[in-house]
């Protein structure tokens, strides 16, 4: 079973102060708040994502540290969206008495080492019992440069659409676990699931070459974000299906529709005004066009036929029953 929580938070404490060298943190774990410096001339970007066992991991699936880098990616990506940079993280964590402490050792550990990898310091947060499964709140706080913040209400008629990596992995594997419950998949062969990118540095390279005209990333599904932007930008989109760039899962390409409705993604789905070069890689990362902004509403799928259908936001959903599955 997990420490006692004095103990508890002493040990994530220790965890946290081992790795902790960030001038930006006046005062971290210890007080009953965190003192930050915000960079002089930047906002302040505030995020919060929920894991729920149950909804977004399950124990018997994901190892420990997959479930705190996953946590992380959540807020990390949420930063990357808006072209921030990321400073803090609080975790809020609720554990079932009967958890082993090496689980939540472990967790601690993933996330740990990607906000390492970012230099982000865990500065606060809150323990306590859960009654049912293991609940995780990330809060993460960032900044961006006064103005500068890429938000989805930019997009304008014209525009290119743009993806960065591959699509469609994390969702493909998911089915095959629900399609096969007690079989194991090894962790580290299926980073996209597991240990998904978030994309900081591609963000930063967009917002400083003020290439992203709007911008979000891939949590929910690239159908339902790419209507994210499209409703707060007032237009319209039509995607090129022979454009999309499919991932592989073993020796198998993906299908389409795990391509276009599924979530877990954490790539950046952004636009770009038709004047502005984008280059197909950015940071090392792959960038693809796969359709433009129209004028109206309506968000149109074009196939390889050069036909058009309505594209129909199908990615995930909160407290929608056709959508019940882990992601």
């Amino acid at each position: 079973m997990p420490l006692s929580e004095r103990k508890l938070i002493e040990r994530i404490a220790q965890a946290s102060r081992a790795q902790d060298g960030s001038k930006l943190i006046a005062t971290g774990i210890g007080d009953d708040c965190a003192v930050l410096r915000v960079p002089a001339g930047h906002e302040m970007l505030v995020t919060t994502d929920f894991s729920l066992e149950g909804v977004h991991f399950r124990r018997e699936w994901h190892p420990a540290d997959a479930v705190g880098h996953r946590c992380l990616t959540r807020g990390l990506s949420d930063i990357a969206s808006m072209g921030g940079e990321p400073l803090a993280a609080f975790l809020s964590l609720a554990l079932p008495a009967e958890l082993p402490q090496r689980w939540a050792d472990q967790f601690v550990k993933g996330m740990l080492a990607l906000a390492r990898r970012f230099g982000v310091t865990l500065a606060g947060g809150d323990t306590a019992q859960s009654p049912v499964g293991v609940l995780a709140d990330i809060t993460v706080v960032g900044s961006v440069p006064a103005g500068q913040a890429i938000l989805r209400s930019g997009a304008r008629p014209g525009d290119s659409i743009f993806v960065t990596g591959e699509l469609g992995a994390p969702v493909a594997l998911l089915e095959r676990m629900f399609a096969n419950p007690k079989r194991k998949f090894r962790a580290a062969a299926f980073p996209a699931h597991f240990y998904p990118e978030p994309r900081i540095t591609v963000a930063r390279q967009l917002r400083t070459k003020k290439l992203a005209t709007a911008m979000i990333d891939i949590s929910d599904g690239l159908s339902t974000d790419l209507r994210h932007i499209c409703e707060s930008s007032g237009v319209g989109a039509t995607i090129l299906e022979r454009a999309l760039p499919i991932a592989s899962l073993g020796r198998r390409q993906v299908e389409a529709r795990q391509a276009l409705h599924g979530g877990d993604e954490y790539q950046l789905l952004f636009t770009a005004a038709p004047e502005r070069r984008v280059a197909k890689q950015i940071a090392g990362v792959l960038i693809t066009r796969i359709g433009y902004i129209n004028e109206g509403s309506e968000i149109m799928l074009e196939d390889e036929n050069g036909c058009t259908t309505e594209l129909e936001a199908g990615g995930w959903e909160h407290f929608s029953t056709a959508r019940r599955r882990n992601r």
